[in-house]
């Protein structure tokens, strides 16, 4: 059985999960993923990031995802499939959101 890993950027994080079905949703501009799938934990180490992004979708049959804010789809095994996480970027980190703004909000030019 295959599955998609989804990357895509919202409010300045980098969110990566998994799902059954992708496809061009009936809203022009967005992507529209069904049946997410979160792995299961069996062992008593929890990955923090991987419980909050399970915890954000919770009860979510179907989102919506702005064609602009995604960065990368791949079609994996479902072997293959890791826990979806999402990834925090800050001022130090080496990962650039795109779309990014050209001019910084808080330091505008004057006119």
């Amino acid at each position: 059985m295959r599955l998609f890993k989804i990357v895509f950027l919202n409010q300045g994080k980098v969110y990566e999960i998994f799902a059954r079905t992708v496809r061009q949703g009936e809203l022009y501009g967005f992507v529209e993923v069904e049946d997410l799938i979160f792995q299961e934990t069996s062992s008593l180490v929890v990955d923090p990031s991987a419980e909050k992004l399970k915890e954000e979708f919770s009860g979510v049959q179907r989102t919506r995802i702005p064609i602009h804010s995604v960065i990368r789809i791949d079609e994996v095994e479902k072997q293959d499939h890791g826990p979806g996480k999402i990834i925090e970027i800050d001022a130090n980190s080496n990962i650039t959101p795109f779309p990014t703004h050209f001019i910084n909000p808080k330091n505008t030019p004057e006119k």
